[in-house]
C-alpha cells in the first residue's frame, strides 16, 4: 500500500485519488523546500494534466490541516502556504520581493524566546517566528 494510502488512513481520511495527488505534491514539495499556497497546487495539478478543481484543492488542504496532515502558515504579504507537518519546529524568512519562503532553526533565538517568557512567569506552549526581508541594495 503506497504511503500516502496509509497516511490517509492514518488521518482518518477516506482515499481519494485527489487527496492522494495532492498529499504526493506536498509531499515533493517538503522534499524540494518549497512552501505551496492553494493555487500552487492546482496550478501544478492542472499542468500535470490532473483534473482537479481550486475548490477541491482547497478543501482538501482544509481537511488535512484539520486532520494535522499540514501545517498552514498566513504570511503578512497576504497569501497561505502549506507545508506537510512533521512535528519539527522551524522559523521562516519570507522574500517581500519574491515570495520565497526559506526555512531556518537557531537554537540561540529559541533558546532566548523560552527564557523571555519564563522570565515573565508564563511557559511557551506555541511561536511562529516570521522575519520580511528584501535582498540587499548594491
Amino acid at each position: 500500500m503506497p504511503m500516502e494510502n496509509q497516511e490517509l488512513r492514518k488521518a482518518g481520511l477516506k482515499v481519494t485519488l485527489p487527496r492522494v495527488k495532492i498529499l504526493q505534491l506536498l509531499e515533493q514539495a517538503e522534499a524540494d523546500n518549497q512552501h505551496f499556497s492553494a493555487e500552487d497546487v492546482y496550478r501544478t495539478l492542472m499542468e500535470s494534466g490532473e483534473d482537479v478543481g481550486l475548490a477541491t484543492v482547497y478543501r482538501v488542504l482544509t481537511q488535512f490541516e484539520a486532520a494535522g496532515l499540514v501545517t498552514r502558515h498566513n504570511f503578512e504579504s497576504g497569501h497561505s502556504v502549506f507545508e506537510l507537518d512533521k512535528g519539527d519546529h522551524h522559523d521562516h524568512i519570507v522574500c517581500m520581493d519574491t515570495g520565497d519562503v526559506i526555512e531556518f532553526c537557531d537554537e540561540v533565538i529559541e533558546k532566548r524566546q523560552k527564557a523571555l517568557v519564563e522570565e515573565r512567569g508564563y511557559e511557551l506552549v506555541d511561536h511562529s517566528l516570521v522575519l520580511y526581508v528584501r535582498p540587499k541594495k548594491g
